[in-house]
């Protein structure tokens, strides 16, 4: 079941431009250190950083709230796994949010997807409610 669902759009040159005039103070703001290092090593800083931008935004939409009630940017942080998808952590008032929205006797699953076309970056971010799966061979010793 679909619990939440949020979307974001970002100017890629707005957020250079933010960059520009802020520098590290934006940066350790809004992006935890395994964000920095990802968006440092890549040839488009500000349109990776843009994308990240743009999926907290999504993330925080999905969760039912936006960036309030207590959320902080680095609640929400972006990875991505070894095939380069994207996957969304979410810890602190985040992860609450999350535990109080997802029914019992489910799993949050939080999927993400970014793309970028300069100048604009864009998240999608679906949350999604998944029964707990029984397992097995508890099930068949019972038998």
């Amino acid at each position: 079941m679909i619990l939440g669902i949020g979307t974001d759009l970002a100017n890629i040159d707005r957020i250079q431009r933010t960059l520009d005039r802020f520098g590290d103070r934006f940066r350790n703001r809004v992006f935890t250190d395994v964000e920095q290092a990802k968006a440092e090593r890549r040839m488009d800083v500000a349109g990776t950083y843009a994308k990240r931008w743009a999926a907290k935004e999504a993330c925080s939409k999905a969760l039912g709230t936006g960036l309030r009630m207590g959320i902080a940017w680095k609640d929400m942080a972006v990875s991505n796994l070894r095939s380069g998808q994207p996957v969304m952590q979410v810890t602190g008032w985040a992860a609450d949010r999350l535990r109080q929205m997802t029914p019992e006797g489910h799993e949050a699953i939080i999927h993400v997807t970014l793309t970028d076309d300069h100048p604009w970056a864009q998240a999608f971010v679906v949350i999604e409610a998944r029964p707990i799966a029984i397992q097995a061979s508890a099930t068949l010793g019972d038998a």
